[in-house]
């Protein structure tokens, strides 16, 4: 039997805009792609387009520093602003050096800068530049278009927000799911034979990480402009439970 899976960026997307209908954009890429939505459709969208949609920008013009946010924009030369941005929208800064902090963010994971970003973002005033946060809640805003796409198509597919970032034993960004909504996102393999009959024991599959990961090299991270890439042939395990049995438990973190 062959094994196939097949990524495809979906062609056209238009810069989102706050408000915009991320469904109604999907619906009209998978049609210039001359293709309908299946059962077992895997949808990886990029963060950004999320967070453009659901208006999560912030104007560094109307940030006001705290102490801490001074502070640690010494430490680590970023623009106090921003420092203050990160603060907030984390419950710890774990380390930082110059350009960059890591924390761990309010949703849980560890992300340089809390997620905040510049890039591919248009900001008329120089002074007052803007700047887009994470969505409020990742498998929140997956369900919500799962379920949009589910209601007009009559099909059962899952959705994956991704995004980017680095890893502390290796170079280089990779994606990985913040939000999910109708897949698996862990799938637990201990006590599973082997080739050999041997039983797994420590074998966790990051399913949904790896298709963020897959989605991530047809995104690319620069002016390539297609966030949404549709997965075809995974064999996935349907489920509610969002991305958190990703994230790690602290006690079981070495890098902490």
């Amino acid at each position: 039997m062959t094994t196939q899976l097949t990524l495809t960026a979906l062609p056209g997307i238009p810069l989102v805009e706050p408000g915009d209908d991320l469904p109604t954009i999907i619906l009209d890429a998978y049609a210039r792609a001359d293709l309908t939505p299946a059962d077992s459709d895997v949808l990886v969208v990029a963060q950004k387009v999320v967070s453009k949609a659901e208006n999560r920008y912030a104007h560094l013009g109307n940030i006001e520093p705290s102490a801490a946010a001074l502070e640690l924009a010494e430490r680590s030369r970023t623009d106090p602003r921003l420092s203050e941005l990160i603060l907030r929208e984390s419950r710890e800064v774990l380390r930082q050096r110059p350009g960059v902090i890591i924390v761990e963010h309010q949703l849980g994971y560890v992300h340089a800068n809390a997620g905040i970003d510049r890039s591919n973002i248009v900001s008329d005033d120089d002074q007052d530049p803007r700047v887009l946060l994470l969505p409020a809640d990742p498998d929140a805003s997956a369900r919500r278009l799962r379920d949009s796409l589910r209601e007009r198509c009559a099909v059962e597919l899952a959705i994956i927000i991704n995004d980017s970032a680095g890893r502390a034993w290796r170079n280089g960004v990779i994606g990985f799911a913040i939000g999910c909504a109708g897949i698996e996102p862990l799938r637990d393999m201990i006590g599973q034979p082997d080739m050999f009959g041997r039983g797994l024991e420590r074998t966790q599959i990051a399913v949904a990480d790896e298709l963020a990961a897959a989605g991530s090299l047809l995104m690319g991270q620069a002016s390539e402009a297609t966030p949404v890439v549709l997965a075809r042939g995974v064999r996935f395990r349907t489920s509610e439970v969002g991305s958190t049995p990703l994230l790690r438990a602290r006690h079981e973190d070495l890098f902490r």
